[in-house]
């Protein structure tokens, strides 16, 4: 995970807008309108895009954003001077540990990173009762034309990568990443495993999903 933001915090935010054709911001205002509560959790926050605009949204809640990459939490906090309610802190999602329970927990493109085992068990522990974990990541088209599609875009990708070398390895190993991960069945299955009520939500001709698993209040 760590060789894919290697000096790639500047850039990320222009890389990550252009490489989606702006879907990212329209795949984050999804997630907004999932998010409920007064405390509100980012995982693996990066530059702040996602917390920025809960923040926006929710103005009288409590947000913290949480990310492993120290440069990406400079870009975030850089950029985040204007809000006051975002807290910024510097952890790893699958060793959590914050002494405070949200009613939301989200994060955009962690999934295939982490162990679902690991990850549903640290957020349900963070978790208030009717809490919502809400996760979005990449997934691999099933559609055979989609698919064709898919991979010939980051075949580009790919050679947009030799004139940008800091996003060279993220471009070549990203799309091998996504295809081989099962990271949905995986985070479902846990999900209930744990007794949440979960929901799929498949975006943008089935390239990336969105999980949202509540905790009932027993």
């Amino acid at each position: 995970m760590s060789k894919f933001f290697t000096n790639t915090a500047g850039s990320y935010d222009k890389i990550v807008r252009y490489a989606t054709f702006g879907k990212d911001l329209l795949w984050k205002r999804h997630i907004l309108n999932k998010i409920h509560g007064n405390s509100i959790l980012d995982l693996a926050c990066g530059t702040g895009i996602l917390t920025r605009m809960i923040a926006q949204k929710f103005q009288d809640a409590t947000i913290v954003g949480v990310d492993i990459t120290p440069s990406y939490l400079d870009v975030a906090k850089s950029n985040s001077k204007s809000f006051k309610n975002i807290l910024f802190l510097h952890q790893d999602a699958e060793v959590l540990k914050i002494e405070q329970k949200f009613d939301s927990i989200v994060s955009s493109y962690i999934p295939k990173y982490c162990d679902a085992q690991t990850l549903i068990k640290k957020c349900i522990l963070h978790l208030n009762p009717n809490g919502v974990i809400i996760l979005h990541d990449f997934t691999y088209p099933k559609n055979i034309f989609i698919r064709y599609l898919w991979n010939s875009y980051f075949v580009l990708l790919h050679f947009i990568g030799y004139f940008i070398p800091t996003w060279h390895d993220a471009f070549v190993e990203l799309p091998k990443l996504i295809r081989s991960s099962n990271w949905l069945g995986d985070y479902v299955s846990v999900m209930k495993k744990y007794g949440l009520d979960v929901d799929i939500e498949y975006m943008t001709l089935n390239s990336c999903a969105v999980i949202i698993g509540q905790k009932l209040n027993s």
